[in-house]
């Protein structure tokens, strides 16, 4: 009887360390930072590809063309010639943005009702998969001729499938993001920041290099597909990760508390009711709602403006050359983007103003000025409005303070939504959270079209 009872409490106290491992405040650690390399690579891999077809619009406006017979050659990226549009051409763009902006919206809010009937591994994977797949057609597509009816069709209907996939992936991650510490929701934050850097960088490359237009976008979308790849081999090895599956472990048994690095946590949270049954999308709506009109307010503004109205302003110092000719790509796509990346960056290390602050949402509120700021600089043509800031330090100081502030208020309204809820409510809450930036994105992408004309 002695061995027996010896041997239950060797048992019982192997069980009690178990759940006082899973228990304790001290968390494993991230070793060598991987479970956040693996989430910054997911965020880049989420925004890249998209990024980098956005960048590739000249050599599709350019395959659109009306060609005549034996004339095939691509013209160089940074040639000057001015040709007539065609009806594709001329409403690529708009069509474009509607191809995106509505599967992107329509998809999030999918994910947010469906995201507890399809497993977090089949969205995650499925939609990389396509994704991956979509762009490796489009390499496939740069070495065949076919008329401009038909890319324009099949240019549009691969829009809509990386839109509606990466809507998929991006709410998915915040989702997965939001069981974690807050530094990691700000990680992704940070990869799809960098995302639109490197598609930057390569803009202002492909343009000095004068290289043809085809094969420079066949270098995008091959590099888009490695990024991919890349991708899914960090979200294959995420599950193995000590780190990872703490927090997964955490969430799933309804803790009342979660342990953070980053921040405490109120200590009134309380388990899942009624055996862990699922959160009402309503009321965790109400907790998170003054964050999730920030990060659409702020998103709304951003796109409001940039790129459509930013894009058209014009340099008062330049007469030619190549102040004039990099102007654009270097004073607005690249600037907004290096500092809407360190924004990003700067909220995984720095948490302030606080969750329940009202001056975060009062400065989402003040960045509304920057739309009649930038639609009062040098943007060509206009119609009514007069140019206040005519030189273009302006332009760049307006750009410099509006792309920081973006970054980094997004991130920390999108670190702080999942944190205002229990934690068996985190994951609905950063679909949440995640649908709401890309109503803002669809939002802005509309009224970026009226802002435009009222210039």
């Amino acid at each position: 009887m002695s061995g027996l009872a010896a041997r239950w409490n060797r048992e019982t106290s192997v069980s009690l360390q178990r759940q006082s491992d899973m228990s304790s405040d001290k968390p494993p650690k991230d070793k060598h930072r991987r479970v956040w390399l693996i989430f910054f690579t997911l965020g880049l891999g989420t925004l890249l590809p998209w990024n980098f077809f956005m960048n590739a619009t000249n050599y599709f406006t350019f395959r659109l063309r009306d060609t005549e017979p034996g004339n095939e050659t691509f013209i160089s990226s940074n040639s000057t010639e001015e040709t007539i549009q065609n009806h594709y051409q001329a409403v690529f763009s708009n069509v474009m943005t509607i191809c995106a902006m509505v599967p992107l919206l329509v998809f999030s809010c999918l994910n947010t009702i469906l995201q507890k009937r399809c497993p977090q591994k089949v969205r995650v994977m499925g939609s990389l998969g396509v994704i991956l797949v979509t762009f490796m057609v489009t390499a496939v597509l740069v070495r065949v001729d076919m008329d401009p009816l038909t890319f324009f069709v099949i240019t549009m209907v691969k829009i809509i499938i990386i839109n509606s996939s990466g809507a998929v992936l991006q709410s998915s991650l915040f989702g997965m993001a939001s069981t974690l510490p807050t530094s990691y929701t700000a990680t992704i934050m940070s990869g799809q920041g960098l995302a639109g850097t490197l598609a930057a960088v390569s803009m202002i490359c492909a343009i000095a290099s004068g290289s043809e237009l085809g094969e420079i976008a066949f270098g995008y979308f091959i590099f888009a597909c490695v990024v991919i790849l890349i991708a899914i081999a960090s979200f294959v090895v995420l599950p193995k990760m000590e780190f990872y599956q703490f927090y997964q472990k955490s969430r799933d048994n309804g803790e009342e508390s979660r342990p953070d690095e980053s921040q405490p946590l109120n200590a009134t949270r309380q388990p899942p009711p009624h055996g862990g049954t699922n959160p009402s999308l309503m009321s965790i709506l109400k907790k998170i709602g003054v964050m999730a009109f920030s990060v659409w307010l702020a998103f709304t503004v951003t796109i409001g403006v940039f790129p459509a109205v930013t894009m058209a302003v014009k340099s008062t110092v330049a007469d030619g050359g190549l102040w004039e000719k990099f102007f654009i790509p270097v004073c607005c796509f690249l600037t907004f983007n290096l500092l809407d990346f360190a924004g990003r960056s700067l909220s995984a290390v720095c948490l302030w103003p606080g969750q329940d602050s009202k001056l975060l949402p009062a400065l989402v509120l003040i960045r509304v000025a920057f739309v009649p700021f930038f639609m009062m600089c040098n943007v060509q043509p206009r119609h009514s409005m007069p140019v206040i800031f005519h030189h273009d330090a302006c332009f760049i100081l307006l750009m410099i303070v509006f792309a920081f502030s973006n970054g980094y208020l997004t991130s920390l309204c999108m670190c702080y939504g999942p944190k205002k809820v229990d934690p068996h409510e985190a994951e609905t809450a950063g679909t949440i959270m995640a649908f709401f930036l890309s109503l803002g994105l669809a939002c802005g992408a509309a009224l970026s079209c009226l802002f435009r004309k009222v210039i």
